[in-house]
């Protein structure tokens, strides 16, 4: 189990005082598939919030304890059924080979016919990643940003 110190506790609760929870617990308690779930949160947001269904207050401290074990956690806060836990994000270390930029990605679009009787037609197209999809579902190259006079002179 991951510890923590009171003061890194306190800035944890201010901010998950916002968060909703994001895994619910029901009978079935502790699954593999909860923990997956509370695992694959963990990786995306650090600070979560867990509803466990249960009224057993027991069940519900040693579900707490269960997850921080397995998942290498810091208990933050326990309210109720609320469980609030925290583990650091994992640090992505980009190569000189990581690809930039967004890549080809699916999309879908929904085109109204010109007589305007008939259904949306729905296309299914891939947008480069310096393309865009238009309000009309036209896919269009993205324009360049434009620099100002003084940061091109510095360039220079």
């Amino acid at each position: 189990m991951l510890t923590i110190t009171a003061a890194q506790r306190r800035e944890l609760r201010a901010e998950a005082h916002s968060l909703s929870p994001v895994v619910m617990i029901g009978d079935a308690g502790l699954t593999s598939a909860v923990i997956r779930e509370i695992e694959a949160s963990l990786n995306a947001h650090g600070l979560i919030k867990v509803r466990v269904l249960g009224d057993d207050r027991e069940e519900r401290i040693a579900i707490y304890e269960g997850i921080c074990r397995q998942l290498h956690a810091a208990p933050v806060q326990h309210i109720g059924k609320l469980l609030v836990i925290f583990r650091p994000k994992k640090e992505v270390i980009k190569t000189p080979d990581t690809p930039k930029g967004k890549g080809v990605r699916e999309v879908t679009i929904a085109r109204q016919p010109a007589d305007g009787t008939k259904r949306p037609v729905k296309i299914r197209a891939s947008v480069k990643g310096n393309q865009r999809v238009t309000k009309g579902g036209l896919i269009k190259r993205a324009k360049t940003r434009q620099t100002s006079a003084k940061k091109a002179a510095l360039k220079n």
